[in-house]
C-alpha cells in the first residue's frame, strides 16, 4: 500500500530546512502540461502559481531520517518526535551518522522513536558511512533509477521515500509517485472518477505529463487541498 496522504503532506511541506531555487521553470511546466492535458490545464487554472520547491541543506542522510520518523503517523505527532529526537543531540543542528548510531536504543525510544524506525535509523547511519547512501553530489550524478535502487537497499526506506527525497530534496522534475494516496485521490477528484486509479492506471495516464511529472504530482496534491477546504490546505 502507498503512503498515507498525510505523510505526503509532511514530506512535501514538513522539513526543517531552507529551500533553494528549483532547476527547472515551473512556469515552463505549467505550460507543457497545460498543453497536453485540460483536465489537468482546469486543476492548474483553478489552483494558480506552481509553488513546487525543494530543501536546500539537507543531507540525504538527515531527509531520510526524517522521512522515517514521519512514516504512518499524521504530521504533528510525527513533528513532535522529530524535535524530541534532534533534541537530543543540541546544541547540533543534527546528529552525524556515528552520533546516531552511538545513541542507546533507549534514549532513541524516549524521544517517541519506535524499535523498528530506530533499527531503520541506525541501518540508514551504518550505510550512509559505508557509501551505501551517496553523498548528494553523487546523487546529483545518479539517474532517478540508480538512486531508487541504491536507496531501498537501507531497512525501512521503500520506492516512495525516495521518491520524495528525489521531488523534493534534488528537484527531480519528472517523478510520478503512483502509489501515494494524495496523488490518486486528486486524480479522482480532478478527472471525476469513482475510484483511485491503480498505480498502473496512473502510471499510464502520466505519460502524457512527461517530462514533467513531480509538477502534475503537485498539483494532483493540491487537487485534495481544494476539494477538502480551507481545513485541509496546506502551504
Amino acid at each position: 500500500m502507498g503512503a498515507s496522504y498525510g505523510i505526503a503532506r509532511t514530506a512535501r511541506s514538513a522539513y526543517h530546512f531552507p529551500l533553494m531555487s528549483l532547476l527547472f521553470d515551473p512556469d515552463d511546466a505549467v505550460r507543457a502540461l497545460g498543453a497536453t492535458d485540460p483536465v489537468l490545464k482546469r486543476l492548474i487554472e483553478r489552483v494558480g502559481p506552481c509553488r513546487f520547491s525543494t530543501q536546500k541543506r539537507a543531507t540525504p542522510f538527515a531527509a531520510l531520517a526524517q522521512s522515517i520518523t514521519y512514516q504512518q503517523l499524521n504530521g504533528k505527532a510525527a513533528g513532535t518526535i522529530f524535535g524530541r529526537f534532534r533534541a537530543i543531540y543540541r546544541p547540533k543542528r543534527f546528529p552525524t551518522p556515528d552520533a546516531l548510531i552511538g545513541t542507546p536504543d533507549a534514549t532513541l525510544r524516549a524521544a517517541g522513536l519506535s524499535r523498528s524506525k530506530i533499527a531503520a535509523m541506525k541501518d540508514l547511519a551504518a550505510k550512509t558511512l559505508d557509501g551505501t547512501v551517496p553523498t548528494l553530489a553523487r546523487l546529483r550524478g545518479m539517474s532517478d533509477e540508480e538512486i531508487v535502487e541504491r536507496l531501498t537497499a537501507v531497512r525501512g526506506i521503500g520506492p516512495w521515500t525516495v521518491e520524495m527525497l528525489l521531488m523534493f530534496r534534488l528537484g527531480r522534475p519528472d517523478i510520478l509517485p503512483v502509489t501515494d494516496y494524495g496523488v490518486r485521490k486528486g486524480y479522482s477528484i480532478a478527472y471525476r472518477k469513482r475510484e483511485l486509479p491503480s498505480p498502473d492506471d496512473l502510471r499510464e495516464r502520466g505519460e502524457r505529463w512527461r517530462p514533467y511529472r513531480s509538477v502534475a504530482a503537485w498539483y494532483l496534491w493540491r487537487a485534495v487541498e481544494v476539494a477538502e477546504g480551507p481545513k485541509g490546505g496546506r502551504g
